[in-house]
């Protein structure tokens, strides 16, 4: 913990550089944000699935596939 009189240190051009060129953790974060739009689909989906319409199109769907004509 940093005492009020100690002063951070100064954000030169170089120092600057060094910290936007670090991408440590940059694979986790778009790990971690394909996993959310992942699950953000997967519950699209089920919301859509859930449907009497689509519920029934799928049914018939299955009927026709089964059906020895």
């Amino acid at each position: 913990m940093m005492n009020r009189n100690e002063k951070l240190p100064a954000l030169t051009r170089g120092r600057a550089a060094r910290l936007f060129a670090d991408e440590s953790g940059a694979a986790t974060a778009e790990y971690a944000i394909t996993t959310m739009a992942a699950v953000a689909f997967a519950g699209l989906l089920v919301v859509i699935m859930r449907s009497d319409e689509v519920r029934g199109i799928l049914t018939d769907l299955v009927r026709r596939a089964l059906t020895v004509s």
